[in-house]
């Protein structure tokens, strides 16, 4: 039996040349800032014992996995797992036929699909990118770096939905790939991501003192909490109200599924940021919770400005004011689970249909071909 506080003999055991360093771990914030180090230094003769390990700082191997502390963490990426799937397998032909027909959809309709998909076919590249050129850098427990991993290819697996639909449904590629570039109310969006993503990727960055350990904090807060929980729920919003309309069935499919991992995502970012504010509570200050206050704000305006631009009149019995109430809803929820007080008291949710959808055990493939409540072979069980 595996004994991880033993530590007999280990003295006479080289440690392995994986040194603090990039692509290994992060670097050591002493060496690389001169300033006093806010990292655990536990003797690297010893082997790992589970108080050692910290989320940020920590100053153990992030190669080996076990022991676990942060079961959470472990958890969802088992459950990330067994919720694979895939976009080919869903059937588009129902899309193309509706799509290719000229009284299938209305213009508006049209315009909500083709803004959706300008919007997301980078988005999730975006996300993606942060995580492996950014957080997965900086974080040190291993079982959330088996998470990121994981969720990264999560972000892959819906950037090639998002092609597949386009390519499906022949759109001009031009159009729709540009438009994060070209669309006001897309750019808008992005622009708002990037000085965060640029502090993460930013290979001089390094964790260790209050000030960068504040930005890493804030920047994992504006992609868990605005971009995955917030700036995707307008589009997820649309095209769903689509499909429960038996309109665009085998995108809506697909979106479904994206939802359900990018809840999840969001879940995780969340258990991320407030176990950190555990281990650093000194991060937590007023000052640093009225600016992410602010970001929140700046947040609800654009993803408002992004509901009106795709839905210029009311469409499928939704409108932008109601959309308004919706992000304020959200935004509160947002503000709740990370522990910063509510900016809109009293809104509602005018979706209730949309919390439903997070819980895929509750609906059936559009086409009855199997449940949604999809798992691979390794995690079924046969009795």
């Amino acid at each position: 039996m595996l004994n991880f506080d033993d530590d007999a003999g280990m003295a006479k055991v080289p440690v392995l040349g994986l040194q603090p360093g990039q692509g290994f771990m992060p670097g050591s914030p002493a060496s690389v800032l001169g300033d006093k180090p806010r990292v655990a230094t536990p003797s690297a003769m010893r082997r790992i014992r589970v108080d050692d390990k910290r989320i940020i700082n920590g100053g153990t191997d992030v190669n080996q996995l076990v022991p676990f502390k942060y079961n959470w963490a472990w958890d969802k990426y088992l459950a990330a797992c067994a919720n694979h799937w895939m976009p080919q397998e869903v059937s588009m032909s129902r899309d193309i036929a509706l799509w290719k027909d000229p009284n299938g959809l209305t213009e508006d309709e049209r315009r909500l699909v083709t803004r959706n998909l300008g919007f997301f076919v980078t988005a999730d590249s975006l996300a993606a990118n942060n995580i492996v050129l950014g957080t997965y850098r900086h974080i040190t427990a291993p079982e959330c770096r088996q998470y990121l991993l994981r969720q990264a290819f999560e972000e892959a697996i819906h950037t090639h939905a998002y092609q597949y639909i386009v390519e499906s449904l022949g759109l001009d590629e031009g159009e729709v790939f540009n438009a994060y570039q070209e669309i006001a109310s897309i750019r808008d969006k992005d622009e708002f991501l990037i000085p965060f993503i640029d502090t993460l990727t930013d290979p001089n960055f390094k964790t260790g003192t209050l000030e960068n350990d504040q930005k890493l904090l804030r920047s994992l807060i504006v992609f868990a909490c605005l971009m995955e929980g917030m700036f995707f729920y307008v589009g997820f919003t649309q095209i769903l109200a689509l499909g429960r309309q038996n309109k665009m069935t085998g995108a809506a499919e697909q979106y479904q599924y994206i939802l359900r991992d990018e809840s999840m995502h969001c879940n995780f970012g969340i258990d991320l940021i407030n176990q950190i504010k555990m281990e650093n509570p000194d991060l937590w200050t007023p000052a640093f919770r009225e600016g992410i206050q602010e970001l929140v704000k700046q947040a609800v305006e654009l993803e408002y400005r992004y509901a009106e631009d795709t839905m210029p009149r009311g469409v499928l019995g939704l409108n932008a004011p109601m959309f308004k109430e919706y992000l304020r809803y959200i935004a509160n929820r947002r503000c709740q689970q990370i522990g910063v007080e509510v900016l809109y008291p009293g809104a509602t949710n005018p979706f209730p249909w949309m919390s439903e959808m997070t819980d895929l055990k509750k609906e059936r493939n559009f086409f009855e071909t199997r449940v949604i409540e999809y798992q691979t072979g390794g995690a079924l069980s046969w009795e």
